[in-house]
């Protein structure tokens, strides 16, 4: 079993990402422990929120007080609830985090059935629980784990390496070459895109550039790729490696290889993405707004402008399918120029009205995944078109995402009041 422990400011983002999975049927409140329960049963992502107020009031400089685990055990594991609820609280008990109030939820809208637990890093005293070899304890924990439910043994060099596997590439933490190998040799396994660009598209989520190179060798015309990191701006940095440093899967013959198998794409997964898309399109007024949608919707969108600022290229990555498609694939509807006349405030032409009076007209309530062998560590691997960390979405959600939710506003706002009220009486 495989524990991964998030920290962040926000409790109310990962009460709000794991709830979302409950409300689209991907998932389920399994247990709660020293929270707040309704007479029915069912609960908003407010109504558990609620629970953690009591410890947040009284926090005293704690910054970080949401704290999110995900227990994985090995996918050929069969868990009960029974057991996932108790491996849960043995789990926080022995973390130091038995007395807390806590929330388990469980995921089942991929094959690896897993566990989520939320709660606060802050007791009810407003002291910070200590975290002290926290990573050493938590794979202490989840080997006695193992031991006791007879689950499959997590090998620790393995799953050192697949953490490392799917992270966006940090050139400051030097190792380059092994950092893109790392993303390059398996994002086809995963992925379909159906050229360079949609390819480049996707790498960029990573940090990573793949050039097109010809040469003239002798007479002959060779070509290849390099690949190349890039930095915060989306520019080159470093010098280039060649693709065969990272195998035949990352070269130009296999990538082209699965441009075309790509291009025999299902119609019912096209009309999946467009349908979100569509969503969005009528719910939003702005850039932000609908990019903002698609992140809940597990869509990435990959904007392209020139020096002048004009759109003329936009991608969607939808890790709904593992599919990624530029926007005139999808339909004349989704084509770069509709999206720069959306987006720069010009009056669309006729023909565009027509085209957007015919998307949906609310949003989607179900988004659940056609593609149900995503890579585990592809579970938060969202953010506004770059990832924050391999936490995607949920940090974006833990540490920014929600700053203008109304409830956590109006909480944060309420306890200003308290601590100025505080200082006065001082």
């Amino acid at each position: 079993m495989i524990a991964k422990i998030g920290r962040g400011s926000k409790i109310y983002g990962a009460l709000l990402y794991n709830h979302s999975k409950v409300l689209q049927d991907n998932g389920q409140i399994l247990y709660m422990s020293n929270m707040l329960e309704t007479p029915d049963g069912n609960y908003t992502t407010g109504q558990l929120f609620a629970s953690f107020i009591p410890n947040l009031a009284v926090n005293k400089k704690t910054e970080k007080t949401a704290i999110h685990i995900s227990l994985n055990p090995d996918p050929d594991d069969i868990v009960s609830d029974e057991d996932f609820i108790n491996i849960a609280n043995e789990y926080m008990t022995k973390m130091g985090y038995g007395n807390q109030p806590y929330v388990v939820f469980k995921h089942n809208d991929i094959d690896r059935t897993h566990i989520h637990i939320v709660s606060t890093t802050v007791d009810e005293n407003g002291i910070k629980i200590s975290d002290v070899f926290e990573k050493k304890r938590s794979m202490e924990i989840c080997r006695y784990i193992e031991k006791k439910y007879q689950l499959t043994p997590a090998d620790q060099k393995i799953s050192a390496e697949i953490r490392f596997t799917f992270t966006p590439v940090d050139y400051n933490k030097g190792n380059i070459k092994s950092q893109i190998a790392a993303v390059v040799r398996y994002l086809p396994e995963y992925y379909s895109f159906q050229n360079l660009g949609s390819y480049n598209a996707l790498l960029s989520l990573f940090n990573i550039n793949a050039e097109h190179i010809k040469k003239d060798f002798k007479g002959a015309i060779k070509e290849g790729l390099v690949y190349s990191a890039l930095d915060d701006d989306g520019s080159k940095i470093g010098n280039p490696f060649k693709a065969s440093l990272f195998g035949k899967q990352a070269g130009l013959i296999a990538l082209r290889s699965h441009f075309e198998k790509s291009k025999a794409v299902n119609t019912e997964i096209k009309a999946k993405t467009s349908e979100i898309i569509s969503s969005a399109l009528t719910i939003t007024t702005n850039e932000k707004d609908f990019t903002s949608y698609l992140i809940e919707h597990l869509i990435n969108t990959i904007i392209r402008r020139n020096e002048q600022g004009r759109l003329y290229g936009i991608t969607f990555i939808d890790h709904n399918t593992g599919h990624v498609f530029n926007g005139s694939h999808l339909g004349k509807q989704f084509s770069a120029n509709i999206f720069h006349e959306l987006f720069s405030g010009q009056n669309i032409n006729e023909n565009l009205k027509t085209d957007l009076l015919a998307f949906p007209k609310a949003p989607l309530s179900n988004t659940k995944s056609l593609k149900e062998d995503l890579h585990p560590l592809f579970d938060f691997m969202l953010s506004n078109g770059n990832m924050i960390s391999d936490w995607g979405l949920l940090d974006l959600l833990l540490l920014e995402g929600m700053g203008e939710d109304p409830e956590e506003q109006l909480f944060e706002f309420n306890m200003k009041k308290k601590k100025k009220r505080r200082k006065k009486l001082e």
